[in-house]
C-alpha cells in the first residue's frame, strides 16, 4: 500500500535547499538576511560608523535600527525602526513606551521590546552610579542634578527621600512609594523612619509629576510642611522638596514654599 504523503513533506520538498521556511505564519517577524546580503554589509558599516563617531551623526530611526541589531540578528531592522517612530512619534516616546505597547508594532517581539525598555532603565542606573559618593548638595541646582536621574524611565509617579550628613554629603536615597500614572502617596511616618534609618542630619524629598508640569500642588505644599515639622521633631532638617517633570524640576525651598 502506498503511504500517503504528509502535506508538510510536499512543502519541504518544494522549497529550495537554501531557503528558510516556517511552519506557522507569524512565527518569525522580519526579513531574514541571507549570507552575502547587502543588508549584512549595511549592519557592519553602521557598527563601524558608531564605533568611530558615536550616535551624533545618526538620525533617530538609525539609532533604533542599530539597537535592534542585537535583538534581531538575522532580520532587516530598518522597517521596524521606522514603524516604531511612526507609532510613537519620537525616540524618547519609543524608549518611554511600555513593553505591551511596543509589542503591538510589527516586527517587535519579546526580545526587542525588552531591549528597548531596558535603555532608559540602564541610563538611570548609569547616572545614579555617576553621582555616587562623594556627592555634596548645597544648592537646589545640585539637588536637581542628583535627583533627576532617579526618575529616568519611570512610567508612574514616585517619591524619593535623599539623606545627607552634617556636611551635606549624600548618604543615600530611598524610594518611599510608587503610585499610578498621576498620583503617589507617602505617610509622614514613613518619611521620618527612612530618614532615621539612613542616619540623616538633613533630607531632600522629591517626587515626579507624569503630567509633565513641575508645579507643586496644594496637597504637595501641605504634606511638605507636615513632613518638615515631623522631621524637625527628631532633629532632622528638611532642606527641600523637588517636584520633577521629565528633565525639569521646581524647588519648593527656592520658591519660598518651605
Amino acid at each position: 500500500m502506498d503511504k500517503k504523503q504528509d502535506p508538510a513533506d510536499k512543502t519541504r520538498a518544494a522549497a529550495p535547499n537554501n531557503e528558510i521556511t516556517y511552519a506557522a505564519a507569524g512565527a518569525f517577524s522580519g526579513r531574514v538576511l541571507p549570507d552575502g546580503s547587502p543588508h549584512a554589509g549595511h549592519r557592519q558599516r553602521m557598527r563601524e560608523r558608531f564605533n568611530a563617531h558615536g550616535l551624533d551623526s545618526f538620525d533617530d530611526h538609525n539609532v533604533l535600527e542599530l539597537l535592534l541589531f542585537f535583538a534581531k540578528p538575522r532580520s532587516d531592522t530598518n522597517g521596524t525602526a521606522h514603524a516604531l517612530m511612526d507609532r510613537f512619534g519620537s525616540l524618547t516616546a519609543v524608549f518611554d513606551a511600555p513593553v505591551h505597547e511596543l509589542k503591538k508594532v510589527p516586527g517587535v517581539g519579546d526580545g526587542a521590546a525588552t531591549l528597548i525598555h531596558l535603555i532608559p532603565q540602564l541610563a538611570r542606573r548609569y547616572f545614579m552610579k555617576k553621582t555616587e559618593n562623594p556627592f555634596f548638595i548645597t544648592t537646589p541646582e545640585e539637588a536637581g542634578q542628583y535627583v533627576l536621574p532617579l526618575f529616568v524611565g519611570g512610567q508612574d509617579e514616585s517619591f524619593y527621600l535623599v539623606a545627607l550628613d552634617a556636611k551635606s554629603a549624600v548618604l543615600g536615597s530611598s524610594l518611599l512609594s510608587r503610585g499610578s500614572v498621576n498620583t503617589v502617596t507617602v505617610s509622614v511616618r514613613k518619611i521620618v523612619e527612612a530618614a532615621l534609618m539612613l542616619g540623616a542630619s538633613a533630607v531632600i524629598l522629591a517626587h515626579n509629576h507624569t503630567s509633565g508640569i513641575a508645579v507643586p500642588s496644594e496637597e504637595d505644599k501641605t504634606s511638605t510642611l507636615r513632613s518638615a515639622a515631623a522631621l524637625e521633631a527628631v532633629g532632622i532638617t528638611l532642606l527641600d522638596h523637588l517636584v520633577v517633570a521629565h528633565d525639569d524640576f521646581v524647588s519648593m525651598r527656592a520658591s519660598g514654599m518651605i
